[in-house]
């Protein structure tokens, strides 16, 4: 049987398919809720969101306002990692809505004497919850209302704020109702806010024709540092497959010293739990680890659930691969690429639930063994939705600080299900988009949408895989202007380098691939080069760092501006202590000039009011005090970003 209650509760907002998912924030962000609350008739609706974290025994509890049309409006800050439950309740308030009523009588000039009998047993309900103060105060309430001869005392009561703060503070709940119960996952700060660079280890060594190694890795973090940058990702370190190892370039046939693709895990030497050996020893690696979280660099790891045919798992558990009638396995393809090296894990393997917990124990293992807190995971699409789900729970149980980011560049839909199934961030379009509508259209769907509450996009311009066709000109300011529009646009970035800073840009003939690819073969890097390119990403990794309306991705509004070429756009931090305001030319040729609009109503000041606004990255400062402000951009250095001060 329905229970009674009054109370309508609908469409509360933030949830993920009727909760089936939990929404994401990080410590110190607030949950904004809202919803549609109310009752038949015209009796005083009140309501709240009511927060406890997974820890906690007790509820918390914000009262939400009303905004209109029934629609109400609370916010909760969340203050430590993990789970928090969420949900709204409501009630018809029959304090308020007495002393709602009774004012309207009184002016009417109606006398009130039952009212204020009825006002004394409103009062009376609640004495054992109220202050000392408050108590003395109504038991003061309760003689007047009962006393006719105290009747213009009583009607000041009655109407009085006092009494209206009291009732509201102390509400009786009679029938009330209340939503189901959503969540949001809690995670650290760097959940939302990181600047990844990604190198091969096995280059790392300045000797020409000499396998890189863990230690030669070590002599490049001040470099990684001194370019801003806080997560090193190193494609898997793993031993590389023997059995039908790739060549340069993708060739099907290794020749005589070709070391093969890294995501061809697995050989004689062992499997996902070892070190190709050449690259070092597991102390070495710790070491490694060790030394880079003293400079403030988290170390990345690789996690690819794949397996080259000589994996020990491949004789060991022949039972979690694909194996066809004719005898062979089913090795990797996404036609027409063909991957002969690699041999993806059967995941309908009747042993299922031991290849799970073979899978949880390789990423555990890095966790527990070498302090590994962030995982690179290579094409989660290829594998069940519920299994990363699983595993994701699982390993945050015990470490709630790893934090996965999705390389998967996929259909919407498929990279959206792997961030509700627990993922933190997730490789996006951005490498595609180039144009200034392709850009807003992009950056309004990640933050103005649904997404903005569980899909934290990390924006590369490139990666091993991917030379997009903008770079392939190898023009210096096209490489400034994409790394301009990924550091100042998403809080979470990256690059594949030292490629991206040297502009290596000799693609495969009609393809966004490398030529002599970097995955089939080991270079020798001249580490010790400086840039223009390298001196500008230093510059927007620090003043990131800086900048808290950078540390975040969804405080952002475009601006108008009279040029198609340029773009122009306002952040903010949560509290807005902090606003920026970046403008872009995405033309490598041509000097731009242009008209920007401030967005003065959200800076939250008139027509003609001067602010001052300092440009980041040359130091210049200047006065503003119109709302429409020229630019002129060159391609040598083709955008600004200001500090705005008010």
């Amino acid at each position: 049987m329905q229970n009674q209650t009054r109370i309508i509760i609908e469409n509360v907002s933030p949830q993920l398919d009727a909760g089936a998912f939990f929404i994401k924030r990080i410590v110190g962000q607030k949950v904004v809720v809202t919803a549609n609350v109310f009752s038949d008739g015209h009796d005083v609706v009140a309501c709240s969101v009511k927060f406890k974290h997974e820890s906690a025994k007790k509820w918390q509890e914000v009262r939400m306002f009303e905004t209109g049309n029934d629609e109400w409006i609370a916010e909760f800050k969340v203050e430590k990692q993990g789970f928090y439950t969420y949900l709204v309740e409501g009630w018809v308030d029959y304090a308020l809505n007495w002393q709602h009523g009774t004012q309207r009588k009184i002016e009417d000039n109606q006398h009130v004497k039952s009212e204020l009998l009825e006002g004394a047993e409103y009062c009376q309900a609640i004495l054992k919850e109220v202050s000392a103060a408050e108590k003395t105060y109504l038991t003061s309430a309760i003689k007047a209302f009962q006393d006719a001869k105290q009747y213009d005392k009583a009607i000041a009561i009655a109407l009085s704020p006092e009494l209206h703060h009291i009732f509201r503070h102390y509400p009786t709940r009679t029938l009330a109702n209340a939503s189901a119960e959503l969540k949001v996952y809690v995670d650290r700060k760097k959940a939302l806010f990181s600047t990844w660079y990604e190198f091969f280890p096995r280059s790392a060594s300045q000797e020409k024709g000499k396998h890189g190694t863990f230690k030669d890795c070590e002599k490049l973090l001040p470099r990684v540092a001194a370019m801003g940058f806080d997560t090193l990702y190193f494609p898997p370190i793993h031993p590389i497959g023997e059995v039908n190892r790739k060549g340069k370039n993708n060739a099907t046939n290794a020749q005589k010293g070709d070391v093969g693709s890294p995501w061809g895990i697995g050989s004689k030497h062992g499997g996902h739990k070892a070190i190709h050996p050449e690259l070092g020893s597991l102390a070495d690696f710790k070491s490694l680890v060790k030394a880079a979280k003293s400079l403030g660099i988290e170390v990345a790891m690789d996690y690819a659930l794949q397996a080259a045919p000589d994996h020990p798992y491949v004789k060991d558990f022949p039972q979690w691969f694909k194996w066809r009638p004719d005898g062979t396995v089913q090795y990797a393809e996404n036609p027409p690429k063909k991957y002969q090296d690699i041999q993806p894990i059967y995941f309908e393997s009747g042993d299922w639930k031991n290849l799970w917990k073979e899978l949880l124990d390789v990423a555990l293992f890095w966790v527990e063994e070498c302090d590994i807190k962030v995982f690179r995971v290579d094409n989660p699409h290829t594998k069940p939705f519920y299994f990363w789900g699983w595993l994701i729970a699982e390993i945050k149980k015990k470490h709630p600080d790893v934090l996965f980011l999705a390389e998967a560049f996929t259909r919407p839909k498929i990279m959206h299900e792997l961030a509700k199934q627990g993922f933190t961030q997730s490789y996006t379009y951005y490498t595609w988009r180039n144009t200034k509508a392709e850009l807003i259209e992009y950056v309004e769907e990640l933050t103005k949408t649904e997404q903005k509450e569980f899909f934290r996009p990390n924006f590369w311009p490139n990666t091993p895989d991917i030379l997009p066709y903008a770079l392939q000109s190898g023009h210096e300011s096209v490489y400034l202007h994409k790394y301009f529009l990924a550091a100042t646009l998403s809080s979470s970035i990256g690059i594949y380098g030292p490629v991206y800073e040297y502009m290596v840009s000799e693609a495969m003939p009609g393809k966004e691939e490398y030529h002599n690819s970097e995955k089939y073969e080991f270079f020798n890097w001249d580490w010790t080069v400086q840039n223009k390119l390298i001196t500008v990403i230093s510059r927007l990794n620090r003043i990131r760092h800086e900048q808290p309306s950078l540390q975040q991705t969804n405080n952002i509004q475009f601006c108008a501006t009279d040029n198609d070429q340029v773009l122009a756009y306002y952040k903010y931090d949560d509290d807005k202590l902090d606003e920026t305001l970046m403008i872009c030319s995405i033309d490598p040729y041509y000097a731009k000039q242009a008209w920007v609009q401030l967005p003065l109503q959200a800076l939250g000041i008139h027509p003609g009011q001067p602010i001052k606004v300092v440009e980041l990255i040359t130091g210049n400062s200047y006065i503003w005090d119109k709302e429409w402000n020229f630019v002129e951009l060159n391609p040598a250095l083709p955008f600004h970003l200001f500090k705005i001060l008010k």
